[in-house]
């Protein structure tokens, strides 16, 4: 059994918060994550999968198909986009790195063919990553 990962990169703004929290409540969970002004990052994706070698193609996946689907699904909604405001799958979410990855999880599971999804990392600094591996 073998892991293949593959690492991409998109840059987003975003504002930490909750409907279901008051203006202060907000702040006093996200700090000044809750800023109605938004603020950026620059985010790591590393899409694993995992699955058996085909043994005609010497591949468990073909990283340009990989690539293909993750660009059509995830970097094409998400890059130079406000995460609260322009994403259609995010709307109602609160958009820390845990719920973008499990999202981003979501959308990607049914898409990979020939191998199964494994692991979702994003990190959206140097300090601050999530991995998401599905239901358990």
């Amino acid at each position: 059994m073998f892991i293949i990962k593959k690492r991409f990169h998109f840059s987003a703004a975003h504002r930490l918060c909750s409907d279901a929290m008051s203006e202060a409540e907000n702040f006093a969970a996200f700090g000044k994550c809750a800023s109605p002004n938004y603020h950026g990052h620059n985010y790591v994706l590393d899409v694993a999968v995992t699955g058996e070698m085909n043994p005609l193609t010497g591949m468990v996946i073909n990283y340009d198909e990989l690539k293909r689907i993750v660009n059509d699904e995830i970097i094409e909604a998400l890059d130079h986009k406000n995460l609260n405001m322009d994403v259609d799958f995010l709307r109602g979410e609160i958009t820390t790195s845990e719920n973008l990855a499990r999202l981003i999880w979501e959308r990607l599971a049914p898409r990979i063919k020939g191998a199964r999804l494994y692991e979702i990392t994003l990190g959206e600094s140097n300090d601050n990553i999530a991995t998401y591996r599905g239901e358990v």
